[in-house]
């Protein structure tokens, strides 16, 4: 069994948000909810760690081929629409090697590969067309997704409602 199939239950982020609606301090965030879900982990949770690129999924294909140790991988795909920054391969990979979750700021294709997995995965849309493969990005850095910032070591919250972040752990 991977890390990603013993991680204890998510906590539902409208549980998360109630407790926190009075919080200005920026330590727990909403993300916009723009984002489709794909995988067959309909809720989950982990630390972030993240990834830049644009139309490049090099430096993705390389986290995912890692340890993910239950956590979750938050791409900053600038929004793009145009190439697929995950698909079936690199979705099976990041569950194999116990990934939580998928977070894109982009597109993802393969959707019956990835529906298969036991593995949360956003995103907003799907498109078919590979990435180009440049090695271009950055890792662990700042991003920010659809206007909200995630932080490496950050956590992120998924489920059928939204997705949130916060600067610590929420869960038991």
């Amino acid at each position: 069994m991977t890390a990603a199939t013993t991680t204890p239950a998510s906590p539902a982020t409208c549980d998360l948000c109630d407790a926190r609606r009075d919080d200005a301090s920026g330590a727990f965030r909403v993300l916009a909810p723009v984002f489709r879900h794909f995988g067959a982990r309909g809720a989950f949770h982990g630390r972030v760690a993240t990834i830049k690129c644009f139309e490049d999924n090099s430096l993705v294909r390389e986290a995912v081929q890692r340890p993910g140790e239950g956590r979750v991988l938050v791409v900053d795909g600038g929004a793009s629409l145009r190439r697929a920054l995950v698909g079936g391969n690199l979705a099976a990979a990041a569950a194999r090697n116990g990934w939580a979750g998928i977070v894109v700021d982009g597109c993802v294709r393969d959707v019956a590969e990835l529906d298969a997995l036991a593995l949360g995965i956003r995103a907003l849309a799907l498109v078919p067309m590979a990435t180009d493969k440049r090695g271009a990005g950055e890792a662990d850095v700042p991003v920010q997704i659809q206007g909200t910032w995630v932080r490496p070591g950050d956590w992120l919250y998924a489920d059928a409602d939204g997705m949130v972040v916060s600067e610590r752990a929420m869960h038991a």
